[in-house]
């Protein structure tokens, strides 16, 4: 096991990475800026939805959350470059993930995956070539790495897709009903709207989603396939972005295949005036035995994460409980109607609201079909009426309906949520379930 992980290795693919990881963090900074996303997203709602024990993580006042991705954007271009680079990366890390666990209106697997490598390199040697801080400490370079470098990549990537392709094996996108809904506002896209409607592109794309989910990574390793496997992972993420719109994702996962080619031939193509490292050398490190026990545990936790729905009541597509943190991406459609009802604790007079009042239409679809900002609207007007000196109790009529289906009462209307704890270790009893 030590000579597998502290062999050392040619160290290109990972420092190619770098300035990939790097120019994709700073476009996805810069884009949230002109895009307008920071706008709707964090500087027009009154209060955003933060990840439940994060409500004091909010955005900054007024248009300063512009600065504060600008900077993170800075922090991109420092890690392409490789300029402070462990001070940078993290830096870039902790920046993203305060804007990740302070809002959940546009919550996107993706922004998962980006925090969690944020983090991971700054353990990685990826300065050590091509950089700044090799300028200026030449002692720095390095044209090697263990091969535990590559191996901590495959295996994220393996479970991601695995949990992937193994979350569409349920009726609804087995039989092309949920593709067909994804489907239905794309047609009038250009040329492939009409296309995108068909019934037989419904299943292609429903089962060439689990069929790449569930093969690519195995595909990717082994010499023979490797080549196929690469265009038809260009072909996925590039469909997936011209389709579904999901930023710097597509990119970032054709950047991974940098660690299934033989770094030689990345060498070849990408540094071209780097000496190749061929060395059969072991260095095992002093810390290699807590090395091993800390991957160790951040590898149980990512394939427990994921499992940890089976042990709530309920259907997760239904619940959501268990869904975040689990790559469970564009498994499902929902749409709903919810309606909160105010009542003055003391009195029991009701109180009307106005969503429109406290919510931008963007979280408005949330607070219509996703049970934990529902509970946690309930929270806020409790607190905002709090101020005022009035205590109340809230009460959701919702009417939810998954992937096309009839609608169904999501939450039991005789419960004040507002005055319930959310529960995070086992099912919501308020969240009523169904056959």
């Amino acid at each position: 096991m030590h000579k597998f992980l502290f062999k050392h290795i040619d160290n290109s693919g990972l420092i190619v990475f770098r300035m990939v990881f790097g120019l994709l963090c700073f476009l996805e900074a810069v884009g949230a800026i002109f895009t307008g996303w920071i706008r709707r997203t964090l500087i027009e709602p009154e209060f955003t939805f933060s990840f439940i024990g994060f409500e004091w993580l909010q955005p900054l006042p007024g248009d300063w959350m512009y600065a504060y991705y600008a900077v993170m954007g800075i922090f991109g271009l420092f890690i392409m470059l490789g300029y402070k680079y462990r001070l940078s990366v993290l830096m870039f890390a902790v920046m993203w993930t305060g804007t990740y666990l302070m809002q959940k209106s546009s919550y996107n697997n993706h922004y998962y995956l980006l925090m969690l490598l944020s983090f991971l390199m700054v353990f990685f040697p990826a300065n050590r070539y091509a950089s700044i801080d090799v300028k200026l400490n030449p002692a720095l370079k390095s044209n090697s790495m263990p091969s535990w470098c590559k191996w901590f990549f495959v295996l994220q990537l393996f479970i991601l897709y695995t949990y992937a392709s193994a979350a569409k094996f349920y009726p609804d996108w087995l039989d092309g009903s949920v593709m067909k809904i994804l489907m239905r506002s794309k047609a009038d896209f250009y040329v492939v709207g009409d296309l995108l409607q068909q019934k037989t592109v419904h299943y292609i794309l429903a089962y060439g989603g689990i069929l790449f989910d569930g093969l690519i990574i195995p595909l990717l390793l082994i010499k023979r396939t490797r080549k196929y496997a690469f265009f038809a992972s260009i072909f996925f993420h590039l469909f997936n972005s011209f389709i579904f719109h999901i930023g710097i994702f597509p990119y970032m996962s054709l950047a991974f295949s940098l660690f299934f080619f033989e770094p030689k031939t990345i060498k070849n193509i990408f540094l071209k005036r780097k000496d190749y490292y061929d060395a059969d050398e072991v260095i095992i490190p002093k810390y290699n035995t807590v090395l091993i026990a800390l991957f160790s545990i951040y590898f149980i936790i990512q394939i427990a994460l994921p499992l940890r729905h089976h042990f709530f009541k309920g259907d997760v597509l239904w619940t959501e409980e268990g869904h975040r943190l689990s790559w469970r991406m564009m498994l499902r459609a929902k749409s709903g109607r919810t309606f909160y009802k105010v009542v003055n604790a003391n009195t029991n007079a009701p109180i009307p609201i106005k969503l429109n009042d406290y919510l931008t239409k963007k979280q408005q679809r949330g607070a219509q079909t996703k049970p934990d900002i529902i509970w946690q609207f309930a929270q806020h007007l409790k607190k905002d009426f709090a101020t005022k000196g009035i205590p109340i109790k809230v009460y959701v009529n919702s009417y939810v309906r998954v992937n096309g289906h009839s609608s169904k009462q999501l939450i039991d209307p005789k419960v004040d949520i507002a005055n319930v704890e959310w529960q995070h270790f086992k099912h919501n009893d308020w969240l009523l379930l169904h056959e």
